[in-house]
């Protein structure tokens, strides 16, 4: 009978990033909105010299970025695969659309530029769901 049970190697462990999905999920959230912070504060900065107030604007962005991206990949896969891939377009359109504007554009090329990078967004989100439904 002692060939009827499976056995474990005790030396066996799960593989990298396995134990703790979340945990990946936060540290990728937070390298994007560092990367989105300091790309907001340079922006902003218009060839000026760097202030506190620069500082403060990037770190309030990528904070705020960070914070909706975690939230997304916490509650996205609870949600319809329709649903997910429309939130994270619409974030993606948001994100992009705003990066836009703060390069002193108008308000109607900034939507334009959010509402085609939200749709393309979307729609990658949408096959990538779909191809690995579960």
């Amino acid at each position: 009978m002692a060939h009827a049970a499976p056995t474990v190697s005790r030396w066996h462990r799960p593989a990298a990033g396995t134990e703790n999905p979340s945990r990946g999920q936060l540290i990728r959230a937070l390298l994007l909105g560092l990367v989105y912070g300091v790309w907001a504060a340079f922006i902003k900065r218009d060839t000026g010299p760097v202030d506190a107030g620069n500082v403060f604007y990037g770190i309030l962005c990528g904070v705020l970025f960070a914070a909706i991206m975690f939230t997304l990949a916490q509650v996205g896969p609870q949600l319809m695969r329709e649903v997910h891939a429309t939130a994270y377009g619409a974030f993606g359109g948001v994100a992009v659309g705003y990066l836009y504007s703060l390069s002193g554009h108008s308000i109607l090329r900034s939507c334009w530029i959010g509402l085609i990078t939200g749709i393309g967004v979307g729609v990658v989100a949408f096959y990538r769901y779909y191809t690995r439904e579960e």
